[in-house]
């Protein structure tokens, strides 16, 4: 049976994750606060923060239409590594694991969204990236991903405090996650933990008092077609 959770494309959708329930996956050891779901609730395109308890598991599959994520706090592991706190991950159609957490970890997941067989598979130390300057004043960022063919691009953003826009349109929509502190728009503030979506076309003027990171995915927001779930 298929489910929509912020489904609608065409509308700008905003959630705090900080005031959800955990929600327990099939694994039972393994919980998740869903934001966005187009498709069944355990093959459907998915966006979510996910948390796993120590010794935790997850069998071994596949990821149809690729895999992003970011580990948030903890040690995440799969037999191809250990991934701590700041690694990025993209895993691209194809890639096959079984993931597990040691001591526990929280990620910010991205399911279903990247398809594709040529996109490459990326493991970056965010961590290990220096800062570097944009075309907008007190905003720095580090590059995830960006690869010929392919139109999303992702990066991490860093906003000094007292950062202010003007209004900015996203011609091909935006998603962004707030890793650390807050910034606000003419709809309210989004505090660490927020997930938000614009989408092609839309616009606001972001601003931030203290300060911010956050993750930014811009373009790609086709790939999410309801019709095609």
């Amino acid at each position: 049976m298929s489910e929509a959770i912020n489904g609608d494309l065409s509308a700008k959708a905003a959630v705090d994750t900080n005031g959800m329930e955990w929600a327990a996956s099939p694994s039972g050891t393994v919980f998740r606060k869903r934001v966005h779901l187009v498709g069944p609730p355990e093959s459907g395109q998915v966006t979510s923060i996910v948390r796993y308890e120590p010794d935790s598991s997850f069998p071994a599959h596949d990821h149809p239409d690729g895999e992003e994520i970011l580990v948030l706090d903890g040690v995440f592991s799969d037999e191809h590594g250990d991934w701590p706190a700041g690694t990025y991950l993209l895993n691209p159609e194809g890639f096959q694991h079984a993931p597990f957490s040691k001591d526990g970890c929280l990620l910010f997941v991205k399911l279903r969204q990247f398809p594709g067989r040529d996109r490459e598979h990326h493991v970056i130390d965010v961590n290990a990236l220096d800062w570097q300057p944009t075309d907008e004043p007190g905003i720095a960022h580090k590059p995830l991903y960006a690869q010929d063919g392919f139109e999303d691009r992702m990066r991490l953003e860093r906003w000094d405090a007292g950062t202010a826009r003007e209004q900015v349109t996203y011609d091909d929509g935006v998603e962004y996650f707030v890793i650390d502190g807050e910034f606000e728009d003419g709809d309210g503030g989004y505090p660490q933990g927020s997930w938000l979506r614009l989408p092609p076309g839309g616009a606001h003027a972001p601003r931030s008092q203290h300060g911010c990171v956050l993750y930014v995915k811009l373009a790609g927001h086709h790939y999410l077609n309801a019709a095609d779930a």
